[in-house]
């Protein structure tokens, strides 16, 4: 089934049962908007933050349908006692959502080594961590869905974004294999890419390095971009959570999906180069093979 513009449609392809989640980063953006969606229709819910208190509302709001856990993604024993307090609370474990994150723009001349190693540690590792610790529970019931948060930045390089863009394209990568792998155990892989959506990842949760003046035309014109952007980005999170709601409820669920008309086209148009370019050098590249 095409999702289009039917994604709130009921279809044999879809499964009705209440669903047990549990949402990395829950505190804001993305995140925040799919936790409330998830409590809203009904489904229960293990909502994380590395600040359990900017949750306390959800449990005002929603009661025993949720539980609200500290974790910072980059702890492996957090993350398997998370997966442990889902068994525990709710008695399984049926959507594990890997959302949090962060990303900074600077030049990578200019980013230190530490600030590489936070953004990956948290962006790739945090998302592989957590996945680890889910991923015995999921094989032993048989089933389970993995959703990354991924970006349009796992797929196309921007300037600025060096430490962020090389961690997406690590957890692609990661999570194709990892689709490979337990897609024949009953567990279904997706990455979610998003474009520009209007939370604060765009705003206060980003830091932003110009850098020297060499730089200017590259990641000084991200920068200016960014700043401009924030606040007119095209995504809406409440119409993202849905998104993801839908995908989720499916039996064959996408591998990847874009979200944003910003992301389909500037994908589309980066795959269709990418094809052209590598067809200009089919003949360099296929000259190292041995003689048939």
């Amino acid at each position: 089934m095409s999702a289009g513009k039917g994604y709130t449609m009921n279809s044999t392809n879809q499964v009705q049962d209440q669903k047990v989640w549990l949402i990395t980063g829950s505190s804001r953006g993305l995140g925040r908007a799919l936790a409330e969606a998830v409590l809203e229709c009904g489904d229960r819910l293990i909502a994380t933050a590395r600040d359990p208190a900017h949750l306390a509302d959800l449990v005002e709001r929603f009661g025993k349908r949720v539980r609200v856990i500290a974790l910072d993604v980059t702890d492996e024993q957090a993350a398997q006692a998370a997966i442990a307090q889902a068994t525990d609370a709710f008695g399984r474990l049926d959507v594990l959502v890997n959302n949090a994150g962060f990303g900074h723009i600077s030049p990578i001349e200019d980013t230190t080594m530490d600030e590489f190693r936070a953004q990956i540690e948290t962006n790739l590792f945090g998302v592989i961590s957590v996945t680890k610790a889910a991923l015995p529970l999921f094989r032993e019931q048989r089933s389970g869905h993995i959703i990354q948060i991924s970006s349009v930045g796992g797929r196309i390089g921007p300037s600025g974004r060096g430490p962020y863009a090389a961690a997406k394209w690590g957890v692609e990568g990661f999570s194709e294999v990892l689709a490979r792998e337990v897609g024949p155990l009953g567990v279904k892989v997706t990455l979610i890419e998003p474009g520009g959506f209007r939370t604060d990842f765009a705003g206060a949760s980003t830091a932003i390095r110009k850098g020297r003046s060499e730089y200017e035309t590259t990641v000084g014109a991200t920068a200016r971009f960014q700043e401009e952007y924030d606040g007119k980005q095209p995504g809406d999170p409440k119409k993202a959570a849905a998104a993801i709601l839908h995908v989720a409820s499916l039996a064959e669920p996408p591998l990847r999906l874009l979200l944003g008309s910003d992301a389909f086209q500037a994908i589309e148009k980066s795959d269709l180069l990418k094809t052209t370019r590598d067809r200009e050098w089919k003949e360099l590249s296929c000259s190292t093979d041995f003689p048939v």
